[in-house]
């Protein structure tokens, strides 16, 4: 049979990583400069741009689209052509796509202190940003397919199927959401209004937490996984299901964030419905990442890259579970507008966006500089040290919600608010706000010492920027399938397959 011989690029993997270590810090500080700031105000110094209306939302843009975006484009861009044993399609591309995503994260980082924003959660960017992101995700989406296109294995494995669930799902997601009538440079108005706007707004809010911070993670998750643990997928079948039922169900949950508001009933109903039904293939995605380490599981007590994904994997089974039962509007009416919903957020960002990043850079940053892992003892270090911070972090604003949600029911004997004054309730939970930012500092020095381990494991090794692989040409012969396994056939088809998910 002839061999191939090809290279893989390392060059993109390596920009991105680097700036997914970058830019982790700036999120995770600028977080906790707001967390401070909600007992000490004027740790904004009385500047108007750091106020925490301000940079609240320069941190979540931060930490989703520049901290986890980046961590999600480095390992799509090293798994993707190790899976097709091909060079991405362009390197043009991929240098297009990276800087300009790092262009779309400085002018972010510009526009959101000044004030210029749309005012929509998690789609701040005003109209000439979103313009760029457009047309920035489609020469990622080029790239991608090309690549797929020129494979030289036939088959896709289960990340691949939810990359192209991811890249079909955010571009419509951003577009619709985005449809906007500008006014001037930097101000645009929504082309919705009232009720609908809100509906178009937590349709994207809720499945940008769906499709850019899950489907994308869940696809690494199913590559970096059985690497790290040097096991198969606990079962291939199961990946089926949980792949197709995540993307039917996931898109419709939107309106469980519109509980006790303006939409109407029949539309609440309908999100927590399919919110609850969620729990399935969420669940049955964790339980396919926990047990392929069946057998396995005292490889724990050595390798910090499983403790970080085991972990990750937890906490995205504990978020999957809590979030269909804040759907219900029985539960959801002693969580609403209380931390709790905060205390849910972190639990996925730092437990299992945070952790699932941070092992795939210790597995990755030893292979690309083609050396071991400089300090297991710091990584270990890490791995506490972080997972207390979550802890901290999520048990003060649990503790925190109980006592919001208590104090705002409490009823004198005659009816009325036993606490009318805001402020009363504000000033009993500034204790479980100062343990919060323990939490949040704890988590940032984790951070710090796994960049200062990285940067030592990539100084004692050699970068290897293209990486010399061989494969035989993909075989263009049709392939019988054992009874049972039907579901390869659309597993060589990549447009059909895209298709058919975007239906779905």
């Amino acid at each position: 049979m002839q061999i191939e011989t090809f290279k893989y690029d390392n060059r993109i993997v390596k920009y991105f990583t680097i700036a997914t270590v970058l830019w982790s810090l700036v999120g995770m500080l600028v977080g906790l400069i707001i967390a401070i700031q909600l007992y000490v105000p004027a740790l904004n110094l009385g500047i108007p741009y750091f106020t925490f209306s301000r940079i609240r939302p320069l941190h979540t843009n931060a930490v989703i689209f520049a901290f986890v975006g980046n961590g999600i484009f480095m390992g799509v861009y090293y798994s993707l052509q190790r899976l097709t044993k091909a060079r991405m399609f362009s390197d043009l591309l991929s240098k297009i796509h990276f800087w300009g995503w790092q262009l779309i994260i400085v002018l972010a980082a510009i526009t959101l202190p000044l004030g210029l924003s749309t005012s929509k959660e998690y789609a701040e960017l005003e109209w000439p940003i979103d313009i760029l992101i457009t047309l920035i995700w489609v020469v990622f989406a080029i790239n991608l397919f090309g690549t797929i296109a020129k494979r030289r294995e036939k088959h896709l494995y289960v990340a691949i199927w939810f990359y192209i669930a991811t890249i079909v799902t955010v571009a419509v997601l951003h577009i619709v959401n985005s449809i906007e009538i500008p006014v001037t440079l930097f101000k645009s108005y929504s082309a919705y209004a009232g009720v609908q706007d809100a509906l178009v707004q937590w349709w994207y809010g809720h499945n940008a937490v769906a499709f850019f911070l899950t489907t994308p993670y869940l696809g690494l998750m199913y590559y970096f996984m059985p690497k790290a643990a040097n096991r198969p997928i606990y079962s291939y079948r199961l990946s089926i299901i949980h792949f197709w039922a995540l993307i039917f169900l996931y898109i419709w949950a939107g309106p469980h964030h519109l509980l006790y508001s303006a939409l109407p009933d029949w539309a609440q109903s309908l999100g927590t419905v399919f919110s609850i039904m969620l729990i399935a293939p969420s669940w049955g995605g964790m339980i396919n990442g926990l047990l392929t380490l069946r057998g396995a599981w005292d490889k724990l007590r050595e390798d910090v890259v499983l403790k970080f994904m085991v972990v990750a994997i937890t906490a995205y089974g504990m978020a999957t579970f809590e979030g269909p039962m804040l759907s219900l509007k029985n539960v959801n009416a002693l969580a609403h507008f209380t931390d709790w919903i905060i205390a849910h957020v972190h639990i996925g960002a730092l437990g299992w966006n945070g952790f699932l990043t941070f092992g795939i850079l210790y597995w990755l940053v030893p292979r690309l500089w083609n050396t071991t892992l400089y300090s297991k003892k710091l990584a270990n270090f890490h791995f506490w040290i972080g997972f207390l911070g979550i802890v901290f972090y999520a048990s003060s604003m649990y503790w925190s919600a109980l006592v919001q949600t208590l104090m705002w029911k409490q009823f004198t004997p005659d009816g009325l608010l036993q606490y009318p004054n805001f402020l009363e309730t504000v000033l009993q939970i500034i204790p479980m706000y100062v343990i919060r930012s323990i939490g949040g500092l704890l988590y940032l020095s984790g951070a710090s010492v796994m960049v200062y381990n990285l940067i030592k494991t990539a100084k004692q090794g050699s970068f290897v920027a293209d990486e010399e692989a061989q494969a035989p040409p993909m075989v263009k012969a049709p392939i019988k399938y054992k009874k049972g396994l039907g579901h390869r056939w659309i597993e060589s088809r990549p447009f059909q397959f895209t298709i058919l998910a975007t239906v779905a």
